[in-house]
């Protein structure tokens, strides 16, 4: 795969948030780097994406979130996931499977 950075699709950077914070909290850069982690370098998640994708799953009542001090000492506020974001992550995962498999399929059609 190219090391060029791509376009998120519309609904994916949810399942990618979700799925960054399955393994515990993290602020914003945390969980940044945790989706470029995940995705070996594929999706590049801007803070312009980024924070207000944070913002609208708060107010969803898939994330919860609390004021801490980053690894190097900064005000940060920390994302973690609720009950109700865990099922959210579960239903995303199981959409996505279908997609891809649609995907897949229309590319294989001739």
């Amino acid at each position: 795969m190219s090391s060029q950075p791509t376009n998120l699709l519309q609904g994916t950077l949810d399942l990618l948030i979700l799925k960054a914070l399955s393994t515990g909290e993290l602020h914003g850069l945390g969980i940044s780097r945790r989706i470029e982690q995940m995705t070996q370098g594929t999706f590049c998640v801007k803070p312009g994406s980024l924070f207000p994708a944070l913002h609208r799953m708060e107010e969803a009542g898939w994330l919860s979130s609390l004021w801490g001090e980053s690894e190097n000492n900064r005000r940060a506020r920390f994302y973690r996931l609720t009950k109700t974001g865990k099922a959210q992550l579960e239903v995303e995962k199981e959409q996505w499977a279908k997609v891809a498999v649609a995907m897949t399929n229309a590319l294989k059609a001739t």
